[in-house]
């Protein structure tokens, strides 16, 4: 075979096998983005049944609050909530339980994306699996969207170069 001939050959090769791990499914990210530009200032790996949560002190209140997530497929699945007071914004009239003095809630609520307006005074952190991370410092303070993305086998072997 002629060199010209081996050349074409393994750059067709390159190009299938680059075509079907783009194609090929490689998992999901966590995307958190600007609100308003869609810029995106994290992708954090997750998969079904990864946790994501929200941490935050509740501006009037001066209270930790805690809303967390379940991933399934390409939702956020609120799970869990805690809050250690009473105060604008939280569920009164629902049914909590109590665990070592904060109320414990299991809200409804199913979201393929959410917009968090991240505070300086409330502090808002984002943990996803285990990892926090400072929302405020990341978005500068700034609206920003969740949501959940698939993405392909090369997007994914890429990213972790």
């Amino acid at each position: 075979m002629k060199r010209t001939h081996v050349a074409i050959l393994v750059f067709v090769v390159l190009v299938a096998g680059l075509g079907s791990a783009a194609a090929t499914p490689g998992g999901s990210v966590l995307v958190v983005a600007d609100a308003e530009t869609g810029e995106e200032y994290l992708t954090a790996p997750v998969q079904n049944g990864s946790t994501v949560a929200l941490e935050y002190n509740h501006s009037v209140e001066k209270t930790r609050v805690y809303d967390g997530y379940t991933v399934r497929g390409d939702r956020l699945v609120n799970t869990r909530m805690e809050f250690e007071s009473y105060g604008w914004g939280l569920p009164s009239r629902v049914n909590v339980t109590r665990e070592n003095g904060t109320f414990i809630y299991d809200p409804p609520g199913s979201y393929e994306q959410f917009t968090v307006a991240p505070g300086r005074i409330a502090g808002h952190e984002l943990h996803v699996d285990g990892r926090t991370y400072d929302l405020v410092a990341l978005s500068d303070g700034e609206s920003v969207t969740l949501s959940i993305r698939h993405r392909s086998s090369l997007a994914t072997a890429l990213d972790r170069l």
